[in-house]
């Protein structure tokens, strides 16, 4: 897949999380497909063009993958660590956002997060 299409499936994560309005929250390229960072943190990115990985909280992922496995799920290479998988066919623009905030709050600066909860 070239990077034009990543592109163009990056485009809607990246709408859903302009729509936030959350500081710093910026577009980059993280393994050579588009990302998402808060400053320079590493929030998540494209794996391909089927699937986001997303920060997630260790103890969340069990949770998440059997409650809802047509959307979250993980391989070999994420186990261990706080990144979920997602497919993006199965979830909802309204969830996807959800967890692109919950991604940005576990990773900005406290400065940014007391500016977010101020508004």
């Amino acid at each position: 897949m070239s990077t034009q299409d990543l592109d163009r499936v990056f485009e809607r994560v990246w709408s859903l999380a302009d729509l936030l309005h959350l500081p710093e929250l910026v577009k980059s390229t993280t393994h050579g497909t588009p990302s998402l960072k808060v400053k320079s943190a590493f929030i998540g990115r494209l794996k391909d063009a089927d699937s986001f990985a997303i920060h997630c909280p260790l103890e969340e992922k069990p949770f998440l993958m059997e409650s809802a496995p047509h959307i979250y799920f993980e391989t070999d290479h994420y186990k261990g660590w706080p990144y979920i998988l997602i497919r993006l066919e199965a979830i909802s623009d309204e969830e996807l956002a959800h967890r692109i905030k919950l991604a940005w709050l576990a990773k900005a600066p406290v400065k940014l997060k007391k500016a977010v909860s101020a508004d």
